[in-house]
């Protein structure tokens, strides 16, 4: 009997956790702010949004790509669609972004941070200075973002999206200082997390952890990085009949976007 109440509870228990109770109305009308959203993942959950019937200003670094999205957005049915290209590499531009949202929408109930950087060119991903610019655009501006923003999201009860990644929890070679800011993205929102809830903040924070992507910059990374003389004969056979770094790729498993239980 012992075992069977216990099966039944954990059943419960499972199907309660799990249960899809995502409603789209509640997105309709929604203000949200997402950052990194002229291409790859931001640009889609840009048009996921704009589907849904939300307010949206979207920024990142390139505005002609930006320009594409925004009018993407307004087809696909989003009653309001802003915009405002943005460097997340300057520390005084997080601020500028969130008041441009505060102003254009009166408030959020939405916080996307889904922007990153790798080192500028002409600086190694070791150095200080790149190691400096990596924390700024992949950690320090999600945390200033999410500082200036958070009155607002209170006040709504608004919702957290952080979009990382699986280097923030298993390291890999050949990038060290970016995995270290995703490793301290992933502690500060952790640790955010469950101050709120303490606090007793009704702010709902969602971390998305994204796979390893098999792209060609990741490639070419992997290639500037490694000495193909010290590889062994065999290996440098493999690796240029197909550079790819498929059999290292790790798959992701797609959760909805929907920031809120």
């Amino acid at each position: 009997m012992k075992v069977l109440l216990l099966t039944g509870l954990g059943a419960l228990f499972f199907t309660y956790y799990w249960a899809d109770n995502f409603d789209p109305a509640s997105l309709q009308g929604a203000r949200v702010l997402l950052t990194g959203a002229s291409a790859g993942v931001g640009e889609e959950l840009a048009y996921h949004y704009a589907r849904l019937g939300s307010h949206l200003v979207l920024t990142a670094h390139t505005e002609a790509f930006l320009q594409k999205v925004v009018g993407n957005c307004r087809k696909l049915g989003a009653p309001k669609v802003f915009f405002i290209a943005a460097d997340m590499a300057s520390r005084e531009v997080p601020e500028l972004v969130v008041q441009f949202a505060l102003d254009k929408l009166g408030g959020l109930d939405y916080l996307v941070l889904n922007h990153l950087g790798a080192a500028p060119a002409g600086t190694r991903a070791h150095s200080a200075p790149g190691t400096r610019w990596l924390m700024q655009v992949n950690l320090l501006s999600y945390v200033q973002l999410t500082s200036l923003a958070l009155p607002s999201l209170t006040d709504s009860k608004g919702s957290l999206v952080v979009v990382s990644s699986l280097l923030g929890r298993v390291p890999a070679s050949f990038s060290s200082p970016y995995s270290a800011a995703k490793f301290a993205l992933d502690s500060f929102f952790g640790a955010l997390q469950r101050e709120l809830r303490v606090q007793d903040v009704n702010v709902a924070i969602t971390r998305c952890v994204l796979g390893l992507q098999d792209r060609a910059s990741a490639k070419e990374g992997v290639r500037s990085s490694m000495s193909l003389p010290l590889l062994r004969p065999e290996l440098l056979h493999l690796l240029r009949e197909d550079p790819s770094p498929s059999r290292l790729k790790v798959g992701h498993k797609q959760m909805p976007l929907r920031g809120r239980p």
